[in-house]
């Protein structure tokens, strides 16, 4: 079996890395996707749904020194379940229960330039794999 997830969105806040006492680097960061859409009443909804994402190795690396608060990026990768229940990890906020989807990354490519937020297709700023030019996208 396999499964695989593909986000684009936005950094939440500076991602945070760390080593594992092996030494392996690993970074973790947020990232808010962004739907709206009209409902059947004609009102305008907004959803936002938030991934708490890990990177490893050199991948972590380079995300922690590049990523910033309100970095545009694509992560593909899998789902991480909660051991207890197989969902995604739910807890109690002030405002009441939450949850957060946890995504161990594969690939994270950098969708914002280096100066700047809004975006701009960045071939080279692609790491853990994927495809590095639009053209070789096979459909």
């Amino acid at each position: 079996m396999y499964h695989t997830i593909i986000l684009v969105g936005n950094l939440g806040r500076d991602p945070q890395m760390r080593y594992t006492p092996s030494g392996q680097a690993v970074t973790n960061f947020n990232v808010a996707t962004n739907r709206q859409y009209t409902a059947s009443d004609g009102t305008q909804v907004k959803e936002t749904i938030w991934f708490r994402v890990s990177t490893w190795g050199r991948s972590a690396e380079v995300c922690n020194q590049y990523l910033r608060k309100g970095s545009k990026v694509l992560v593909e990768g899998r789902l991480i379940p909660d051991p207890k229940t197989g969902g995604p990890r739910v807890w109690q906020g002030q405002n009441g229960p939450g949850a957060s989807f946890e995504v161990s990354a594969s690939m994270v490519r950098f969708l914002s330039g280096r100066n700047d937020d809004d975006g701009g297709y960045q071939a080279t700023d692609t790491f853990g794999g994927g495809l590095s030019e639009p053209d070789e996208i096979p459909f």
